[in-house]
């Protein structure tokens, strides 16, 4: 008997920029023959700042979305916008509803694990039975347990085991069980 494929990806062992990279890597490599909706976090390329949020980019559309507070060079202090990040939830939520084959979720970490962040947008893609790829903040790991349950696959950072992972959801013609989401 064949084992189902989780239609939930966590890719671990990597920082998150190399994450990030990788990600939009497969995008461009499967947005040719498949529909993939999301976000992918950029930089926001300003020196001398310690905090490293910058913006959130649409996969579909191109749209950037600010989700951090400047506080100027040399600054200490690191604040996520949410207003941002809420509004980069909804477009996504706009995307899947509208039609997709895969979301790409940059990760989910401390806004994740508060309630807020991309959260509604982790929802409507498992309301959706849409496959999620993601990675998970190591601080916020155990929370991410509590969500996702038993539903998710651990994959290392490696392109290869990635697009592995993808061709084994597109080609399954198991069902989801529908346990995917929050108990």
């Amino acid at each position: 008997m064949r084992t189902p494929v989780k239609m939930i990806a966590v890719v671990q062992g990597a920082p998150n920029t190399t994450v990030q990279d990788m990600f939009r890597t497969l995008v461009d490599r499967w947005g040719p023959s498949a529909r993939v909706a999301g976000v992918l976090a950029e930089t926001h390329g300003f020196a001398d700042r310690t905090c490293s949020a910058g913006f959130l980019r649409n996969i579909y559309t191109g749209e950037r979305f600010p989700i951090f507070q400047d506080f100027g060079p040399g600054s200490t202090n690191c604040h996520l916008d949410q207003r941002g990040v809420l509004a980069a939830t909804e477009a996504v939520r706009r995307d899947i509803s509208a039609g997709c084959d895969l979301v790409v979720l940059s990760k989910f970490g401390k806004l994740e694990a508060s309630g807020t962040g991309l959260l509604n947008a982790f929802n409507a893609a498992i309301d959706a039975d849409v496959p999620v790829l993601t990675s998970v903040s190591p601080a916020y790991e155990q929370t991410w347990v509590k969500f996702a349950g038993p539903s998710f696959v651990v994959l290392a950072a490696d392109p290869a085991k990635i697009d592995e992972w993808w061709h084994l959801v597109r080609s399954s013609s198991c069902n989801v069980d529908g346990n995917l989401g929050l108990p």
